[in-house]
């Protein structure tokens, strides 16, 4: 499985690094993981490389580094059947548990068992408004470490340190928090006055890199790293290998199956300080993808969406803004979908004397609008808007309302050169707006140009690109390993858990793989060496 390059010498030092003191050695730092921010090229094999440091690739790297959470014995769980199982086992980590027992049974808001269960661990009944204290305690267990590597566009924290100016965040301040810090002990040291319990994106992006710091985590963190290809090197045998291969080939590549598989190599540039770009080679083992969704926005396929009047992203709306160009515009902004960051939008034009034609396909009444979903004391703002949404629709009678219009069940025709947008009903009924600006806010796309087929392949439906909601990473539901590409995992936004509080879920799952494989290799390796004395 390896390159006729690689040295046994090499192979043994992967091996020292990854078991550590089962093979009478302490784990030492790779060449890749010491205290410097470029990457270099390596033979050495990683045992996983992340690509991601948003908080899914945080969170993975955190419980990667050994950091093991255990059943605190000072509280109870108020799910009594839960509690039983966890008592059963409480000796053990929850990562050397039956993860498909635990879940049996419970629900909540997330579809993958595993990232329910970790939430009513960390956030026991927070769906019914309660803020009982997590049933966990976590330990740093030196000797699970699992070398990795976690590769990031900018600094920890990803697309958060992007969402600067939008509104406050979607979740309480500690559904945003990772293990081990909690949010509202960090946040409170940083400012005076803590009103309710929602904060700012900025201060969510603060928290993430100041979390990787304190963890001791930034040994495995690559900032400005941006991925070409990641590609896998070799098939398992009975992908490739014909009947009639040679015996001896096979008793070779069951032996080497022992170690360290190179599966993958992961290529790409790192942005250095004077803007030019280093290439970089490494390979691994196993790749988790943590790029969350928000790399590409959606678009309308339209005519005339490329005209520059047509934004695709909040900061570029609210760029168009604060430079003053929408600034006593008489045509209105046409906004288009019915998520939170189109709501975002509207606010945004709303307070900003702006006015809004709001165009969504949906009936208003759709239980599946994420303002239903919403308490509407905790969050009075998107209440607002979808008040407005209700009672300020427009009619051929009323035309126009001079700050907001809303246009449930429509869609964009087109939009033409002189700034012109033609709107569609349902029932097939036309109308033309002269427009002042257009925001299109209908989702987004994870950038996963660096896989074969941009990763449609690995979706439940390999014809259609990989969205959150409508078309996820197929994945095993409790080690997160995808469903057809063995040692390459996906967690978070990617396999439809889009909010903070359910994506700790894939890195329990993950980790738990990784964790049982090394155990199994560990064991083979004891063998082997009392057969051949390596140990």
């Amino acid at each position: 499985n390896y390159s006729d390059t690689e040295t046994e010498g090499e192979i043994f030092n992967s091996l020292v690094q990854y078991f550590g003191d089962n093979l009478g050695q302490k784990v030492k730092a790779m060449p890749l993981v010491e205290e410097t921010s470029l990457l270099e090229d390596s033979s050495v094999t990683l045992p996983v490389v992340i690509i991601g440091n948003g908080p899914s690739g945080i969170c993975l790297s955190y419980m990667l580094s050994g950091y093991r959470p255990y059943l605190s014995s000072e509280t109870i769980h108020p799910n009594t059947i839960l509690h039983s199982k966890l008592e059963e086992a409480r000796h053990l980590s929850i990562v050397d548990q039956d993860l498909e027992y635990l879940s049996e049974g419970l629900e909540g808001r997330s579809s993958n068992p595993v990232a329910v269960l970790f939430d009513t661990l960390l956030h026991p009944d927070a769906d019914f408004g309660y803020d009982y204290p997590s049933i966990l305690h976590w330990k740093l267990e030196q000797h699970h470490y699992i070398p990795h590597l976690v590769l990031g566009k900018g600094p920890p924290g990803g697309a958060w340190h992007n969402m600067e100016g939008s509104m406050l965040t979607i979740s309480f301040g500690n559904w945003m928090e990772l293990p081990g810090l909690k949010f509202k002990d960090w946040i409170s040291s940083k400012r005076r006055n803590l009103k309710g319990d929602r904060v700012m994106p900025e201060e969510i992006a603060r928290y993430y890199k100041h979390y990787v710091k304190v963890m001791g985590l930034q040994k495995n963190f690559r900032e400005n790293t941006y991925i070409t290809s990641v590609s896998r090197l070799y098939r398992d045998q009975d992908e490739n290998d014909s009947q009639d291969s040679d015996i001896s080939k096979k008793h070779l590549q069951t032996e080497k199956s022992k170690f360290i598989k190179r599966n993958w190599e992961i290529r790409g540039y790192q942005r250095i300080a004077d803007g030019s770009h280093v290439p970089f080679c490494l390979f691994a083992e196993n790749v988790a993808l943590a790029t969350g969704t928000l790399d590409s926005p959606a678009h309308l396929e339209i005519e005339g969406e490329d005209f520059p009047f047509v934004f695709h992203s909040m900061p570029e709306f609210g760029a168009a803004i604060s430079k003053g160009k929408l600034h006593g515009k008489v045509d209105p902004v046409l906004i288009v979908g019915s998520g939170l960051t189109a709501a975002d939008a509207v606010l945004c034009a709303y307070n900003n004397n702006i006015p809004v034609i709001h165009v969504f396909r949906r009936r208003v009444t759709d239980p599946s609008l994420i303002f239903k979903q919403l308490p509407k004391k905790l969050y009075p703002e998107y209440h607002k808007v979808y008040h407005m949404m209700c009672t300020q629709m427009y009619s051929a009678d009323s035309n126009l309302l001079s700050d907001y219009t809303s246009f449930p069940e429509h869609h964009v025709l087109s939009f033409k050169s002189d700034m012109k947008c033609i709107l569609q009903s349902i029932s097939g009924l036309k109308k033309i707006f002269k427009l002042s600006a257009a925001v299109v806010l209908i989702g987004s796309h994870p950038n996963l140009s660096f896989l074969k087929e941009q990763g449609c392949y690995l979706g439940h439906n390999s014809s259609q690109p990989i969205t959150c909601k409508g078309n996820p990473v197929e994945i095993d539901a409790y080690t997160y390993e995808c469903v057809k590409e063995a040692n390459l995992f996906a967690l978070g936004p990617l396999v439809g858990d889009n909010f903070v509080r359910f994506l700790k879920g894939g890195a329990l799952g993950v980790t738990r793989c990784l964790a049982t494989r090394q155990k199994k290799k560990q064991h083979l390796i004891v063998e082997r060496g009392g057969e051949d004395g390596v140990a």
